[in-house]
């Protein structure tokens, strides 16, 4: 009878380590899992980069800028016609169908040269509009000062403004605009995907669980140990060799996983809109509330005293003040300790607690120590 040959000691512990990652993985992952992992991070790397640039809008209706106030404007209008072998230094320019602009786009990522932008142009001077006008071509920076991209094209505005000698009507913003299409790209950023070795991931919203789910499934993915969180807002992984020189192929893999984001429990507050927004994790401890309006009104109703016709007293004015005190919604609810949102908000609601006063309640309750929440003030 043949003998059962046995597995080598190496890849036997290779095996059980691989099953006991499974195990662990499916064990930590949590049930329900409702977003994909390119939904709540971001990769190194793959980032856009922001565009700006300063020309001149020409074609305006007597819309433009002012160019006794706006002398940047007039140097600018001055020094273009020289580059163009028109000299307008000694002369005293006062045309008002010119603006000065500034121009920004957002180079994505991996945008190759002669790929178009679109840009956004926005008036800089005192202009009234931008409506019928031109940009001219206006080279965008990046941060590094380097020119990656040229503009120039008609602006499209989504907005008017028609005025006469008493009266104006502006719909919508007229001094700013944009052009479909309307930069070129030049120059593009280095950045090769492929020869990374590793590569790490950026959560949004740093967690130190939200990380860990993370590195749990992707691990759980690939059966191996490829990830590892190493701060609340990074994960790192290592690009195995089956990938090596598509690592696009592994991202697209990666991002596609699903998890349960984690999130603190917090409550936002807006004191100007008086919004409220209460996360699912607030709880609060055993508490009581009594919410109730005190209101007191004055009344002053003056009377005229007049004499009689032979008497020889004088007309006075006698006041009459009426005083009316009045105490409502005096009611108390019991909240018992752990309890959830929706308890919480039944429970204020019970009580007709308007949500300018619901700030103030839930102010309160985390003063004296009830609240098991972060409060946010917007």
């Amino acid at each position: 009878m043949p003998r059962r040959r046995r597995p080598a000691p190496a890849a036997a512990r290779a095996l059980l380590g691989a099953l006991a990652l499974v195990l662990a993985a499916t064990l930590a992952a949590p049930a329900g899992a409702s977003s994909r992992i390119k939904d709540i991070t971001d990769f190194e790397g793959v980032r856009d980069n922001p565009l700006v640039g300063y020309g001149l809008v020409v074609g305006l209706n007597g819309t433009g800028d002012s160019l006794r106030n706006s002398g940047f404007t007039a140097e600018s209008l001055q020094a273009m016609l020289e580059r163009l072998g028109v000299s307008t230094r000694d002369q005293d320019l006062k045309t008002k169908n010119v603006a000065a602009v500034m121009v920004t786009a957002t180079l994505p990522p991996f945008a190759r040269q002669g790929s178009r932008l679109d840009v956004t142009v926005s008036a800089l001077g005192d202009a009234k509009s931008l409506e019928g006008g031109t940009l001219l071509v206006t080279p965008l920076y990046g941060a590094d000062g380097e020119i990656y991209a040229v503009s120039q094209g008609q602006l499209a505005i989504g907005g008017f403004l028609a005025a006469g000698n008493a009266e104006s009507v502006t719909r919508g913003v007229p001094t700013s605009a944009r052009i479909a299409s309307g930069a070129i790209i030049e120059r593009e950023v280095a950045f090769e995907l492929d020869q990374l070795e590793r590569v790490r991931i950026a959560l949004r919203n740093p967690d130190f669980t939200t990380a860990e789910r993370i590195a749990l499934a992707i691990n759980r993915r690939f059966a191996a140990p490829l990830a590892r969180v190493t701060d609340p807002a990074t994960v790192a992984l290592s690009v195995p060799a089956d990938f090596r020189g598509r690592t696009a192929a592994l991202l697209t893999d990666i991002e596609q996983l699903a998890i349960q984001p984690d999130q603190p429990a917090r409550v936002l507050i807006d004191e100007q809109s008086g919004i409220i927004v209460m996360g699912d994790d607030v709880r609060i401890s055993r508490v009581a509330i009594a919410q109730g309006n005190l209101t007191v009104r004055i009344t002053e109703t003056p009377q005229v005293s007049q004499p009689n016709p032979l008497a020889e007293g004088d007309t006075v004015v006698v006041p009459r003040t009426r005083v009316e005190v009045e105490e409502s919604g005096a009611n108390m609810v019991i909240l018992d300790e752990g309890v959830s949102l929706q308890d919480l908000v039944a429970g204020l609601n019970a009580l007709g607690v308007q949500p300018r006063d619901l700030i103030g309640i839930l102010q309160a309750i985390k003063a004296a120590g009830a609240l098991q929440a972060e409060i946010v003030v917007m």
